[in-house]
């Protein structure tokens, strides 16, 4: 069965679906977009956006929530008259890119004495707490906060597992997987802008890679950002993209 946006997990519930769309709704963390947003089944037309778009922004005014944000079909290209509305709006606009590897395409690594990657257990989970902590905290102390909580469940949860490198005994970079019965998803991988450049990243996936030897590993990019060059020079497969449109009300 070929991979698609659909095998990517959403922290998320979904509150309403229709012919046109599904919207994901997270109570549990109301600050995080991507737990929080409406999923284009089909391109909508001027008038079916606007449409959800009061929907959206009502609904997320009541619970308390200033932004709004969507998500268009999968390898669709968003209509001009979309986008010159989403332009005028001064939403901001984006994309993702879908990318998968089987794990013995993955570059050779090799071990480095500074740098140790580990499991997740209880003996090292506030460790790996408090640097998801220090990296969430330029969003503020509410969503840090909130992210706490929730990597306490994601802990957990059996389908998931979390990873924790340190450099020198410091912690340095964690990555969270997502676990389901063929795949094996990479999500919020980071290395501390300290330690970047230094092959963390690299050994971190690497880690994951011979973790789930019998899995097809897959992430999701930022179409915008460096690191989808990176994941192409270590032989992960360009499988599409998904264009988004977010906007933030600060009054």
């Amino acid at each position: 069965m070929p991979i698609t946006f659909e095998n990517i997990f959403t922290h998320g519930h979904v509150v309403v679906e229709n012919n046109l769309y599904k919207h994901y709704h997270f109570p549990e963390m109301l600050s995080r977009y991507d737990s929080n947003f409406i999923e284009y089944k089909t391109l909508p037309s001027l008038d079916e956006f606007k449409e959800a778009e009061r929907y959206l922004r009502e609904y997320h005014l009541k619970n308390g929530q200033k932004h709004i944000k969507f998500k268009f079909p999968e390898n669709g290209e968003v209509p001009v008259e979309l986008v010159n509305y989403l332009n005028l709006a001064e939403y901001d606009i984006g994309f993702l890119e879908l990318y998968t590897i089987q794990p013995n395409q993955f570059p050779d690594v090799k071990d480095h004495p500074d740098i140790e990657v580990q499991m997740v257990t209880e003996k090292n989970l506030k460790v790996f707490l408090n640097l998801q902590y220090q990296q969430d905290i330029v969003f503020g102390s509410n969503y840090a906060n909130q992210k706490v909580e929730l990597n306490k469940q994601i802990f957990k949860d059996p389908n998931f597992m979390q990873i924790l490198a340190l450099y020198q005994g410091t912690p340095a970079g964690a990555v969270e997987v997502i676990i389901s019965k063929d795949t094996a998803e990479i999500d919020n991988l980071g290395v501390d802008e300290a330690f970047q450049k230094r092959g963390i990243g690299s050994r971190i996936q690497k880690f994951v890679m011979d973790t789930f030897q019998d899995k097809t590993i897959l992430l999701v990019a930022d179409g915008m950002d460096t690191p989808k060059d990176m994941y192409r020079r270590q032989n992960y497969q360009y499988l599409g993209y998904q264009y988004y449109c977010q906007k933030v009300d600060e009054n």
